[in-house]
């Protein structure tokens, strides 16, 4: 994120509340009416859903500088989704109706707003979500979370994620799963152990998705 925009989210929201939350902890309850907007100064937040059978589909993974819920603060609507820390977290909370109004007179933030989408292959990984096959699906997800999360090794690039991860992020089983590393392992495209997954080329993984 642009440097300035930091400052300018910095400012605004450290005239508010600061909080902090141990891993595992509830920030938002689905159902609940969110306290207010969150920017996420320190950690990693989770968002995700409870499908009807029970089980927890994430719909996206926040990081530092992030704001959200941004669907709740532009719309006003019902919260459906669970927020919770996924490390040590520490946010700052404004009141929705004074960070409507400071966005509002803040045209760059929403424009860097909007370059997050594209950016981060967000609009990518819907289309997989909705249309592709299962293998295609995974590959997307994967392509995503290293754009936005993967750290540089040597040529490689390695994100912290397991197959319980990747299964509910694809909203696939862990058995599905398995199956789809494994046919990337045969490829040698990533290498993947208990907790970490290294991608040896990111094009050619990027390539996967125009087969």
């Amino acid at each position: 994120m642009d440097i300035n925009v930091i400052k300018k989210l910095e400012k605004f929201f450290r005239k508010f509340l600061h909080q902090k939350y141990r891993k595992g902890e509830i920030i938002i309850r689905a159902e609940d009416e969110p306290q207010g907007i969150f920017y996420l100064e320190e950690g990693f937040v989770k968002k995700y859903i409870i499908s009807r059978k029970g089980d927890e589909l994430t719909v996206n993974i926040f990081k530092p500088t992030s704001f959200f819920p941004i669907g709740w603060a532009l719309n006003k609507g019902k919260n459906y989704y669970f927020y919770e820390a996924t490390t040590s977290v520490s946010v700052w909370r404004a009141p929705r109706n004074e960070f409507i109004e400071f966005i509002k007179g803040e045209p760059d933030v929403l424009f860097e707003l909007l370059k997050r989408v594209h950016r981060d292959g967000l609009l990518t990984r819907m289309t997989y979500l909705m249309a592709g096959n299962a293998y295609m699906r995974l590959v997307a997800e994967i392509n995503t979370y290293i754009k936005r999360f993967g750290k540089e090794e040597n040529g490689s690039v390695t994100i912290a994620i397991t197959e319980k991860d990747l299964a509910s992020i694809t909203g696939m089983t862990r058995e599905t799963v398995s199956r789809g590393i494994k046919v990337l392992k045969q490829k040698g495209l990533v290498e993947f152990s208990r907790n970490k997954l290294v991608v040896r080329n990111i094009k050619k993984l990027e390539e996967e998705l125009l087969l």
